[in-house]
């Protein structure tokens, strides 16, 4: 059985949500591999004495961690890890974990994938349901991009960009999908950007999806989700070929 560092541990956990701090960090050490699945993680006791908190805040850690299906608590054998398949990644916690678990290239590119999927079509849908609210929500948003002083400014307004869409859509179960993947959007639009020689020349990309939306031609809007997309995925195919080729990755001429 692997031990908790306690070193730095216990200041960290603060006196207010305890079972959350706890949880959080254990939860973010099974995403990271420390606790690989199947492995016992330390008991009750030792948990208590690494963190400095109580039986209570501890078990209260392991009901948010089995709940979010990464370990299974049994009574005289302990909380095991479960395995990967077993994780719901799109819990929000869960989601933020496994953006900072190290698996750059897997997340991303797993992340593009269920872009793909969605986006296209949610941008369609906006420009047939679309109220004049939203869709001032979605020019606002374009406008935050435009005037955006520096990278992280144009990635705050670049997710409330695609957040604005799916809203847009008309169809309920996009919405708390797309709150569910903000922290997500946001560490992927970082990442891109900061390959990119030139982030701004991404903006054309994203107003032709507004033109069409604004438009109501929801083909176009689907072409224009495509062609934003596809230029996303060449930036990340390109950082994944001269990673892997032990390279130190250059920018590219691309959007984000």
């Amino acid at each position: 059985m692997r031990q908790l560092r306690t070193t730095s541990r216990v200041a960290a956990v603060r006196k207010s949500s305890l079972h959350h701090q706890v949880a959080q960090d254990i939860g973010a050490r099974i995403l990271k591999g420390e606790f690989a699945p199947g492995d016992l993680l330390p008991n009750e006791a030792e948990s208590c004495r690494a963190y400095g908190v109580s039986r209570t805040a501890v078990r209260e850690a392991m009901k948010m961690l089995t709940a979010k299906g990464l370990i299974l608590s049994r009574p005289k054998i302990g909380s095991r890890v479960q395995p990967r398949d077993s994780w719901n990644l799109l819990d929000r916690d869960v989601l933020v974990w496994y953006c900072a678990a190290g698996e750059r290239n897997h997340f991303l590119a797993s992340m593009h994938q269920m872009r793909e999927i969605l986006e296209p079509e949610a941008a369609a849908l906006a420009a047939i349901n679309h109220s004049a609210e939203q869709l001032r929500s979605i020019e606002q948003a374009l406008i935050g991009m435009r005037d955006a002083a520096d990278l992280p400014a144009w990635n705050v307004a670049d997710v409330r960009f695609h957040l604005a869409i799916l809203l847009a859509s008309g169809n309920e179960l996009l919405v708390p999908f797309g709150f569910l993947i903000e922290s997500a959007l946001g560490t992927m639009f970082d990442f891109t950007g900061r390959h990119n020689q030139d982030w701004r020349k991404a903006y054309p990309l994203h107003e032709a999806i507004v033109v069409a939306i604004r438009k109501k031609r929801p083909e176009a809007a689907r072409k224009a989700a495509r062609l934003l997309l596809a230029d996303t995925g060449r930036v990340l195919a390109q950082w994944a070929r001269e990673s892997n080729r032990g390279k130190r990755p250059a920018k590219v001429k691309a959007r984000s």
